[in-house]
């Protein structure tokens, strides 16, 4: 049993640290977070990520996943929430301000942080690309015959191994020097994120997935 656990474990958490390392629209947001707040909101940025990816696992363990999956409708409304949240989040970014960064910021207020934790959840729980990740590693990878606290244990892992994977992210681009050159292109920066996040969002919309 123990042997058969670690093999599905390496399996599992190998695909889904591949997926998690792809930049994204995850990656993004928490890189944004970084560098314009801070290590603390970049952090934040990242649990809340996680936390998204407790929520996928959480509807996947209830059977919920199933019913999305044959449910066109439900899929689609899931798609384009998450792809106008993204163009939001995109066109707030492009018109953010672009007054430059100290290189040692000031505490982040506890309402920019909790800003930056659901900006994670919610960027993460309304991508339907994690939604069909995760729709077919519970089906395809894991079996029925699975024991549920093999497959709660493996939800945890890798929400875990989410978080590191961007806690590392968040420690690289929370550096001095770094931070000191987003500082000084922070209005290109700007338009060139917001940019991005609003063209995942329209890839999102567009994609026949």
């Amino acid at each position: 049993m123990e042997t058969s656990f670690w093999a599905l474990a390496s399996t599992v958490l190998l695909g889904h640290l591949l997926a998690v390392m792809s930049p994204g629209a995850d990656f993004f947001i928490v890189l944004r977070q970084t560098l314009s707040n801070g290590q603390r909101a970049g952090l934040m940025s990242a649990a809340g990520v996680a936390v998204g990816v407790l929520l996928h696992v959480a509807y996947c363990l209830a059977g919920i996943a199933l019913v999305i999956s044959q449910s066109i409708v439900l899929f689609q409304v899931i798609k384009w929430l998450g792809a106008l949240y993204l163009i939001y989040l995109g066109y707030q970014v492009y018109t953010g301000d672009p007054t430059p960064l100290t290189t040692t910021p000031e505490t982040p207020a506890e309402g920019s942080l909790w800003g930056a934790f659901w900006s994670g959840v919610l960027t993460n729980a309304l991508n339907p690309k994690v939604t069909l990740f995760f729709l077919g590693l519970f089906t395809l990878v894991i079996s029925p015959e699975t024991p549920l606290g093999v497959q709660v244990g493996l939800g945890l892992m890798m929400a875990v191994d989410t978080f590191l994977w961007f806690a590392l992210v968040v420690g690289l681009f929370s550096r001095s020097r770094v931070r000191e050159g987003f500082g000084r292109w922070q209005g290109v920066v700007n338009k060139l994120f917001g940019g991005v996040l609003a063209g995942l969002g329209v890839k999102v919309g567009l994609d026949q997935v």
